[in-house]
C-alpha cells in the first residue's frame, strides 16, 4: 500500500491539493499498477519560518526580494 508524504511551504489551496492528489494517484495507478483505494497521500503545510534553503528561511528570502 503506497503512502506518499508531500511537504510544501504553506499557502496552497485546498483545490490545488485536490488536483495534486488526483494526479499523483493516477501516476501510481498507471505506473505501479496498484488500486487507487490503497494509496494514501498526506499533505504537510510547512510555515515559511520552518523551511530554509541555502541557509536562509523562506520568510527571510521573501523579505530580501521586497
Amino acid at each position: 500500500m503506497p503512502t506518499i508524504r508531500v511537504d510544501m511551504v504553506e499557502g496552497r489551496t485546498e483545490d490545488q491539493k485536490r488536483q495534486l492528489a488526483a494526479k499523483v494517484t493516477d501516476a501510481f495507478v498507471n505506473i505501479l499498477k496498484v488500486n487507487p483505494e490503497n494509496i494514501k497521500i498526506y499533505f504537510f503545510d510547512v510555515p515559511e519560518t520552518n523551511f530554509a534553503q541555502a541557509g536562509v528561511t523562506r520568510a527571510d528570502q521573501k523579505k530580501k526580494k521586497r
